[in-house]
């Protein structure tokens, strides 16, 4: 398993120049992985360690939903309970409640409300916007409007909503009368002995072994950026891949560690439910559920999982609940996605061939083979072809000018690749032929063009 999983991570970092990255695996209670990867720290030459901490974003939530369904079983919230009952904020779109469920699943009925891009651009000086929300408060006062927002009714539809979990961590303070930092830290940290995993700016200036967050520009340079701090029941955690592997073994021991009881296993098998289907389907029949993200048909195996960014800091936890394993990536910046990276960890520990069985890899092997300069009948045309991300970019190289086309794949297989663009308002096919030889053709168009 190592020396495959080292080689794919050094690989994408390098191609997406990531700074640095760390893993932790954790299979039937014992630490099986953990590695750090490049830099924490550019500027200083300071290496990554699995001990290193980075934002973790929203893996945020499933910690906010743990703390509602603490909440739940003391008795002193309900899942229908309307939000309007703890918060000052008219919520009835459409003429029905949005209820705590909701806002757990991202149900709502409201499309997001983009505070956290906002806020995000303008604390990292990434764009012009400037959204000054320092507080759940600040956030209840920008959300006034937010039920005129609504597209449908509640329950019906999944939207992906910050908002949501910023509220649901104003009504954890609300009822437990203590901020949703001390909530999180005296029932879920500190239970678990998370002790290097922190909220506020004076804990991490104090921790020896910090990431430094990063944005990489179009030219590929590293530019050093600040933790956003301030609002966190959404996504403002920060962590080490070794106290998240605690906070992963006592969902697969279903609520228990040693010492104690976190929730009910009842409660932590209704926030591993699916109750409404996500947009995105990468092996079919994904939902969401309290906090989590839930895949039924993981390589025949049900895995439970949720990636988080800040932008300057990226992760993903993902566990499998019957083989006992989970795991933990986190990185210093934007680039190729974490849960691609912890896919591929979980299907090694699973004993499969990740290149071979996880759909995305196998698609990204083939497209990067068609990436390359491609000339027509004796040099008479030439263009060139990059992937970037899921696509692939189509330019035509000529001394009269340049064009660029992006090209959406339709049909990727181990020796075809079908893609369509739009030209003048045309739908235009590329056809990718790859040879034994692992030679390839392009037949854009009017053109027979061959990769040299």
């Amino acid at each position: 398993m190592e020396t495959q999983l080292d080689k794919f991570v050094l690989e994408k970092m390098s191609e997406s120049r990531i700074p640095g990255m760390s893993i932790a695996v954790v299979k039937n209670g014992k630490l099986v992985y953990s590695r750090g990867f490049g830099f924490r720290d550019i500027q200083a030459g300071k290496p990554s360690t699995p001990m290193t901490i980075y934002g973790i974003g929203s893996i945020t939530k499933s910690f906010t939903a743990i703390g509602i369904m603490q909440l739940v079983e003391k008795g002193l919230v309900s899942l229908d309970d309307p939000v309007e009952k703890f918060v000052p904020l008219k919520l009835e779109p459409f003429g029905e409640p949005i209820r705590i469920h909701h806002l757990l699943t991202h149900s709502s009925g409201i499309p997001s409300l983009g505070y956290a891009e906002a806020f995000l651009d303008g604390a990292l000086y990434v764009d012009d916007v400037w959204l000054p929300v320092a507080t759940p408060d600040d956030i209840i006062t920008f959300a006034q409007d937010a039920e005129k927002w609504a597209f449908t009714s509640p329950g019906k539809r999944f939207f992906y909503s910050n908002t949501g979990y910023v509220l649901l961590g104003k009504i954890i303070s609300k009822v437990s009368g203590m901020s949703y930092e001390e909530y999180v830290k005296e029932n879920i940290l500190e239970p678990l002995k998370m002790k290097r995993s922190y909220f506020f700016k004076e804990e991490v200036e104090n921790d020896p072994d910090v990431a430094r967050g990063y944005a990489v520009d179009r030219e590929g340079k590293h530019i050093p950026k600040d933790f956003p701090y301030g609002i966190t029941a959404d996504g403002g955690l920060l962590s080490n891949v070794l106290d998240l592997v605690k906070y992963l073994t006592m969902y697969l021991n279903r609520g228990e560690y040693e010492g104690g009881r976190i929730l009910e296993k009842s409660s932590i098998e209704a926030m591993e439910t699916p109750y409404i289907q996500v947009p995105w389907q990468i092996f079919g029949n994904e939902g969401y559920g309290y906090g989590w993200i839930i895949h039924p048909n993981f390589l025949g195996e049900r895995l439970i999982e949720h990636s988080g960014s800040v932008l300057i800091y990226t992760g993903f936890v993902g566990y499998i609940p019957e083989k006992n394993i989970g795991v933990a990536v986190l990185a210093n910046s934007s680039g190729y996605p974490m849960s691609a990276i912890g896919m591929y960890a979980l299907a090694l520990a699973l004993g499969k061939n990740p290149e071979e069985e996880l759909p995305f890899v196998k698609e990204e092997k083939v497209l990067k083979k068609l990436e390359g300069i491609y000339e027509g009948y004796k040099g008479t045309v030439r263009f060139s072809v990059k992937k970037d991300g899921s696509f692939l970019v189509l330019e035509m190289l000529s001394r009269l000018g340049k064009y660029s086309l992006v090209l959406v794949p339709q049909k990727i297989e181990d020796n075809t690749v079908i893609c369509f663009t739009l030209s003048n308002g045309r739908k235009i096919t590329a056809e990718f032929y790859i040879g034994k030889d692992g030679s390839v053709e392009m037949v854009y168009e009017r053109y027979r063009l061959v990769k040299h």
